[in-house]
């Protein structure tokens, strides 16, 4: 039997969560296939052949799949999952839409956010906001899994390319219906997959106050991000959230200026290679985990380190 990984992607190319999946599908140490779901979506489906470990891409290609509406997704994946042991979804939006329903179709009790495979019945996932880690054995039959891609390196590309299989879609439902999409456009790096994030917190203070963070994000080529105290105050917009009901990110650098440091922040950036805190409160819990902290008014701070830079 194999191992079934859920490929997110905009039709031409696939997203970088992708990639953390099936590296983590290649440590169940069973033939890798991917499903690439959607309309005109051969691009993607190509680029998923050229990827290392990869043993069989399926492309399931269809109007109805344009939209990635998860109910028509879903149908696609329970087509397939028969044939396989395990079902890899990246813990993005859109896996973390489409998952659920897989699993209770399937009757099978969803892992979410495995952080580790000991084997093809164990896995590590967090629990307590990331303070604790839960060990999860599983016996269902098909088990279905969303990956926590910031645990798992990306896979490399490969010189040899997977064979691409065509099949016929799944009929989409009658229920549910694409409305609109509405786009956030940035020039700045995408949240989750960015090198670099400057954060800003509560002690920002206001929405206009924010924007002094946007010349230090411009220095260092980095994308913004905000803490939920941040968001709630309508300082910044919701899809610049990062903790545990946000975004979970992994930079290489992750800079957090005013915010204080909650659990539930912590748990979506403490992965970062190197943390850099500015903070006037010298008891922040974020100095906790920061490599760099600075005990400062984050007004004289930032300007001073634009400069620098």
């Amino acid at each position: 039997m194999s191992t079934l990984v859920i490929a997110d992607h905009d039709g031409a190319r696939l997203r970088a969560a992708t990639l953390n999946t099936i590296s983590a599908a290649r440590q169940l140490n069973a033939p890798v296939h991917v499903l690439v779901a959607g309309h005109d979506a051969r691009g993607a489906a190509d680029a998923a052949s050229r990827i290392e470990g990869v043993d069989r891409v399926v492309l399931v290609d269809a109007s109805h799949l344009a939209d990635g509406l998860a109910e028509n997704v879903a149908a696609q994946v329970l087509m397939l999952a028969p044939s396989h042991t395990h079902v890899l979804f990246p813990a993005t939006a859109s896996g973390k839409n489409v998952a659920p329903r897989v699993a209770a179709k399937l009757d099978a009790s969803q892992i979410s956010d495995v952080i580790a495979i000991h084997d093809a019945d164990t896995f590590d996932r967090p629990i307590y906001a990331g303070n604790a880690i839960a060990t999860v054995q599983c016996d269902d039959a098909i088990k279905v899994l969303t990956i926590r891609t910031t645990a798992f390196d990306a896979a490399p590309l490969s010189d040899a390319c997977a064979p691409v299989d065509t099949k016929e879609a799944v009929a989409g439902t009658l229920r549910a219906r694409f409305v609109r999409r509405e786009m956030a456009v940035s020039e700045r790096p995408e949240l989750t997959s960015a090198r670099i994030v400057v954060s800003g917190g509560r002690g920002m203070g206001s929405a206009e106050n924010f924007a002094l963070l946007d010349p230090l994000a411009q220095k260092l080529g980095a994308a913004v991000g905000a803490s939920r105290a941040a968001v709630d105050a309508g300082f910044a917009p919701n899809d610049w959230q990062v903790g545990q009901t946000g975004k979970i990110v992994a930079p290489q650098l992750y800079v957090a200026v005013g915010i204080s440091g909650a659990i539930q922040h912590l748990a979506g950036m403490k992965d970062a290679k190197v943390i850099v805190a500015v903070n006037k409160d010298a008891e922040a819990p974020i100095f906790s985990v920061a490599d760099y902290g600075l005990v400062d008014d984050l007004f004289e701070a930032v300007p001073q380190l634009v400069r620098g830079l």
